[in-house]
């Protein structure tokens, strides 16, 4: 049976490399957007019946309960979720804020979008997970987590909590055939996120790692490919770094 994979965010950057490629690889994705409608309906008319396009603001419990209700009503149901969107936030070294100059709120903004978001959507699907004994759910974390280059203080706080919540959900969860991972790229060559990034940083970048190379977004778009097969069922709980070896477990 064809699995189906609903990814947050996936209108666009990253998210839309994601579905590219699970679509390639014979997956149904359901690609959600919040203000990216042009792209996202671009997105799934190339795709063509694999994919369907639903609006929603993932930090909306009622408007994820509609995005989940809808993509099961179209696909049967839903087998995998990728936690992918990225709310407000630009990797810009030069507009960082400096720790005595945050609020909570800037944090608040980052945990809302990242573990806000992934609650939402996560808790929105384990009933159909349990009933059938069986679910992923994948996140996407960062590797400054490990290895903060730059200080995004709250970006990569919010980043952090995320692992701790797959862990705890893998933990739990893992008895129903549930699995849940994070998947953590380095700085990503290119997306919109990191669009402002300069040519200096990203060369900085490839010569401090192993393969000399900076991560892209197809990179992190194949591990979260695997991670939705059947051929990754063995593997719960794991944070899985792709960056080129720039920071090893």
């Amino acid at each position: 049976m064809t699995r189906t994979v609903l990814v947050t965010g996936s209108g666009r950057g990253l998210g839309s490399y994601i579905v590219k490629a699970l679509s390639e690889k014979g997956f149904n994705v359901i690609i959600n957007y919040n203000n990216s409608k042009e792209e996202s309906e671009k997105l799934k008319n190339e795709i063509g019946a694999q994919a369907i396009a639903i609006q929603a603001d993932i930090t909306d419990r009622e408007a994820v309960e509609q995005l989940v209700k809808k993509g099961t009503e179209h696909f049967g149901q839903i087998d995998v979720v990728v936690n992918n969107a990225l709310v407000n936030f630009k990797f810009d070294p030069t507009t960082q804020k400096a720790f005595k100059d945050l609020t909570y709120k800037d944090y608040e903004q980052q945990l809302d979008g990242t573990l806000k978001a992934a609650f939402n959507v996560s808790q929105s699907v384990i009933p159909q997970f349990l009933e059938r004994k069986d679910g992923a759910i994948i996140s996407i974390g960062t590797n400054l987590y490990q290895n903060p280059v730059v200080p995004y203080h709250e970006y990569t706080t919010a980043k952090a909590a995320l692992i701790g919540f797959t862990r705890n959900v893998a933990a739990e969860l893992g008895q129903y055939g549930i699995r849940a991972n994070v998947v953590s790229g380095g700085l990503l060559k290119t997306t919109d996120a990191s669009a402002v990034t300069t040519p200096e940083v990203f060369d900085l970048i490839a010569q401090s790692t192993p393969l000399r190379k900076v991560t892209t977004p197809q990179d992190v778009a194949n591990m979260v490919v695997y991670l939705c097969s059947e051929a990754a069922d063995g593997i719960t709980g794991q944070n899985i770094t792709v960056d080129g070896g720039l920071t090893m477990n």
